[in-house]
């Protein structure tokens, strides 16, 4: 207790997050993380597309409904973002600065570095863009997740769904991605090598980034 007998606010535990109102009011040099980060995330995005050798599994749904419907890749990604996000609303997941950014930016990135790159090259070249694709997604995802500014659309489902079944994270997580990849392919979305790759590889990649990036305990989701 304090000298004046109010008792004193206990420690946060190691490892622990920052408040919850720290989600919405980063500093600059969080918030320009922040933005880095997710164009990263898009780029690479952008690079597996552009190979056209099989892309990640909410890109090739987001694919699927761009060959469906007048929207492109980006504009569609921004719409599942969104539509994930009300998925949110009966598990109770609280969003951040970084949830609702992440639902728009990735996807304006994405388009943006399309309309940049230029014309699809030999199959080695392509092979380069699946790599460097999942690289910079890899970067972009250590670089937004340790802002700690809150998960993006498809963690935060992620986590909400683990925490009201009970299943394990990687269960959860691969039926959530097997089910947009089953979805986009049904549609029209590219399913290929690069698919088998980023599935393979992003995990690994993600935690080295996240490593290399912030060594603090916990990112918190």
């Amino acid at each position: 207790m304090r000298a004046g007998g109010s008792p004193t606010a206990p420690a946060p535990p190691l490892g622990a997050g920052p408040p919850a109102e720290s989600r919405w009011r980063p500093s600059p040099a969080r918030l320009g993380q922040l933005f880095a980060g997710l164009w990263l995330f898009g780029t690479g995005e952008a690079l597996l597309v552009h190979a056209g050798l099989g892309v990640s599994p909410w890109t090739v749904l987001a694919q699927g409904v761009a060959v469906q419907t007048p929207l492109a890749v980006g504009q569609a990604t921004i719409l599942i973002s969104f539509i994930v996000l009300l998925g949110w609303i009966p598990l109770g997941q609280p969003p951040g600065l970084a949830t609702l950014l992440n639902a728009v930016f990735i996807g304006v990135a994405i388009d943006v570095m399309l309309a940049l790159l230029p014309g699809r090259g030999p199959t080695l070249v392509r092979l380069a863009e699946v790599a460097g694709g999942i690289g910079l997604v890899a970067v972009g995802s250590g670089l937004y997740l340790t802002c700690r500014l809150g998960p993006g659309p498809r963690d935060g489902l992620m986590t909400g769904l683990h925490r009201h079944t009970g299943r394990s994270l990687r269960l959860v997580r691969t039926l959530i991605e097997g089910s947009a990849l089953l979805s986009g392919f049904v549609l029209g979305g590219t399913v290929g090598i690069g698919t088998v790759a980023f599935a393979l590889s992003i995990g690994p990649a993600v935690q080295a980034a996240v490593k290399a990036i912030d060594r603090r305990p916990g990112v918190e989701l």
